[in-house]
């Protein structure tokens, strides 16, 4: 089997994001980034997407963690798509529904080559640490958007914003996880176009 690996890098005059995964992992992570519960919630990522993931990230965080958290979203998503590479074989599909305490929330992906992106977790303007919570949604459209999947996020249930955006990361987490997988059923590409675009 051909090591569906990755590295990529963005800089730019805000941030300096670096991103090395294997999509064939064990869920091992090394994260730093200026954000500590971004980071927090990329360990997620690594651990129940079962992906080796480095991160190094700097950034204009004086300003605030959009420039950031965006560009995060923006390289891990880039660096999904070029370890798939032609995708063949692959589940394509991936869910998951997954609780936390009080919060309960469902991602769906779509390894589909068509970005899209839809969003359905309320949440206020607050911060996690130094985080903005409404980050969250950047972050996952910035990776639908460069990745490009079809990605769906919706919250059933839910009180506490940390236990709302950590299952969010950790439901995203398990349906990528199924998604990427090999199934040695599936000849060649999934799709009854014969392409993924």
């Amino acid at each position: 089997m051909t090591a569906r690996r990755a590295r990529v890098e963005r800089t730019t005059r805000e941030t300096a994001i670096s991103v090395e995964l294997n999509l064939d992992g064990t869920g091992q992570s090394d994260i730093q980034t200026p954000l500590p519960f971004l980071s927090h919630m990329l360990e997620q990522i690594a651990r129940h997407g079962l992906i080796d993931l480095t991160i190094r990230a700097a950034g204009d965080i004086e300003i605030d963690g959009h420039h950031t958290t965006e560009d995060i979203g923006i390289v891990l998503g880039n660096a999904v798509l070029e370890a798939l590479g032609d995708r063949n074989g692959i589940r394509r599909y991936g869910s998951a529904t997954l609780p936390m305490d009080e919060a309960r929330v469902t991602a769906a992906i779509d390894l589909s080559g068509r970005a899209f992106f839809v969003w359905r977790v309320p949440l206020p303007k607050a911060k996690l640490g130094n985080w903005d919570v409404e980050l969250a949604e950047v972050f996952f459209e910035a990776f639908a958007r460069t990745a490009q999947t079809n990605l769906h996020i919706v919250l059933h249930e839910g009180q506490n914003l940390h236990h709302i955006v950590e299952i969010s990361f950790k439901a995203f987490s398990r349906a990528l996880r199924e998604a990427v997988e090999l199934d040695p059923r599936v000849g060649g590409i999934p799709s009854t176009k014969g392409v993924l675009v």
